[in-house]
């Protein structure tokens, strides 16, 4: 069974940074687009980055502030957030699909996970 992890989140000031990690389970993440979900308070699940190994897209309000990386050797992707605001509470979620569709990954090929609550407060 294909499955994701996502861990990293946590409670946070703003302006503060933090770094999420989705390591995948029962496959190869470097063989897939991995995105990044977040679910904001009361709304539905909005895709904000997509990465291909050559390439990083982002929701254009992001842009500059999150960045995606991949380590293969490890498994994992990771999401590095900086001068986090508290409008970017939520639950994030990371994704592997077949493609980016603009900054949302599509045709998912793993179960959801649990996702990983961020939360910016002072």
């Amino acid at each position: 069974q294909l499955q994701v992890v996502e861990s990293g989140g946590g409670l946070v000031q703003p302006g503060g940074s933090l770094r999420l990690s989705c390591a995948a389970s029962g496959f190869t993440l470097a063989n897939y687009r991995i995105g990044w979900f977040r679910q904001l308070p009361g709304k539905e699940r909005e895709g904000i980055s997509c990465s291909t190994s050559a390439d990083r897209f982002y929701k254009p309000s992001l842009k500059g502030r999150f960045t995606i990386a991949r380590d293969n050797a490890k498994n994992t992707v990771y999401l590095q957030m900086n001068s986090l605001q508290p409008e970017d509470t939520a639950v994030y979620y990371c994704a592997a699909g077949r493609f980016c569709s603009g900054y949302t990954v599509t045709q998912l090929t793993a179960s959801w996970g649990q996702g990983t609550q961020v939360t910016v407060s002072s």
